[in-house]
């Protein structure tokens, strides 16, 4: 409880060195040499030095904080990216300031300036309100995930794959016909590869398809709104057809999954379901949902790394900045479960899946 706290004049009377040299050791290492260094670094270890972090960053104005903004908390994608980009904290040593947006430009302007005033080293990008070019505008390490990013560094899945995948799929489990449902999303959103995928797929093979446009919210009660309303009218166009349906994400496809149980009990022989994430939603639902994996892990540690590749070089004595952007795919691992199976219908569902079937009141079957 008394002992001392380790000075930069202690280190620079073990060290023989100036305490100037100490202080550009924590703040400016590459000024010295390694030699130099190594014997700081040994002198820290033997006076068991305990560094003071809110002295260094008025030192040296550099905190370690890296701002992230995501959309929101309930896209389970997000909250598990959130997830994972914490837990590269053990690899890198950066803290994070978050903000979870709400698709109003403004309000994600005044985050960044809130988080610039923390003065963050640099910024994980998710939410795809600002314009990169605006981003790339405050000259700041920044890195886009799953968002337009022509003026900023990004790390992708390869959604087009993605939706070659899921579609693929679909027409193995034998369906008649094929949807997918998405947002309208601008063709310099990586998410539009996946509408891509899914229509050369549909062409190619010349399968009967629907590409359903539709917003469904931000929200659990938007999304059964709206996906109610999909589902009725699927059910009165394409009564008896076996209907497989790609899904955006993972999130909307167990909305879907939940909708259907509460209407039959089970999943319908007349129905092959697929997401798009594989975050954890997708194995825990009431019966584990196939999906296209994106690697979320390794998205979070590319995007840490490719962060980190442009923050150590601003810390530079003459620091080289990136000639473009760089920008990093990732390919997505298509994940089979019960939802394309077609172990999940009415005869084939384990006990245990079972749920009383009831029809809906005033409808039919």
């Amino acid at each position: 409880m008394n002992k001392k706290r380790v000075t930069f004049a202690d280190i620079a009377e073990y060290t023989h060195f100036s305490k100037t040299t100490i202080s550009r050791y924590f703040n400016n290492p590459d000024s010295l040499t390694l030699e130099n260094q190594q014997k700081i670094a040994d002198a820290l270890v033997a006076l068991d030095y305990q560094e003071n972090k809110v002295g260094r960053i008025l030192a040296s104005g550099r905190t370690e904080f890296v701002g992230v903004i995501i959309p929101n908390l309930y896209m389970h994608y997000y909250s598990e990216m959130l997830n994972q980009l914490l837990a590269t904290y053990e690899t890198y040593g950066y803290k994070f300031l978050v903000f979870a947006g709400n698709s109003k430009k403004d309000v994600e302007e005044q985050y960044l300036k809130e988080l610039l005033a923390y003065n963050i080293e640099g910024l994980i990008m998710l939410s795809p309100t600002i314009p990169s070019k605006e981003l790339a505008s405050y000259q700041i390490p920044i890195v886009g995930i799953e968002r337009e990013d022509e003026e900023i560094c990004s790390v992708n899945t390869d959604n087009y794959m993605g939706g070659v995948q899921a579609t693929s799929l679909l027409q193995k489990s034998d369906c008649d016909l094929v949807i997918h449902i998405n947002a309208d999303v601008p063709e310099t959103t990586p998410a539009h590869g996946r509408i891509r995928g899914f229509l050369d797929i549909c062409r190619e093979f010349e399968l009967p398809h629907k590409l359903i446009l539709k917003d469904l919210g931000d929200s659990y009660e938007e999304n059964q709104k709206h996906l109610t309303d999909i589902l009725n009218s699927l059910e009165q166009e394409y009564p008896q057809k076996k209907k497989g349906i790609f899904m955006p994400n993972d999130t909307h496809a167990n909305v879907l999954l939940n909708l259907l149980f509460q209407r039959y009990g089970c999943l319908p022989d007349t129905y092959r379901i697929i997401g798009f994430d594989n975050s954890p939603i997708s194995r825990e639902a009431v019966i584990p949902i196939s999906t296209v994996g994106q690697q979320i892990p390794l998205i979070a540690k590319e995007a840490m790394a490719l962060l980190t590749l442009q923050m150590n070089e601003r810390k530079k004595r003459k620091p080289i900045p990136l000639e473009a952007p760089i920008h990093k795919i990732i390919p997505p691992v298509l994940i089979r479960r019960a939802t394309t199976d077609g172990i999940s219908g009415k005869t084939g569902i384990p006990d245990a899946f079972q749920i009383p079937n009831h029809p809906p009141k005033g409808g039919t079957r």
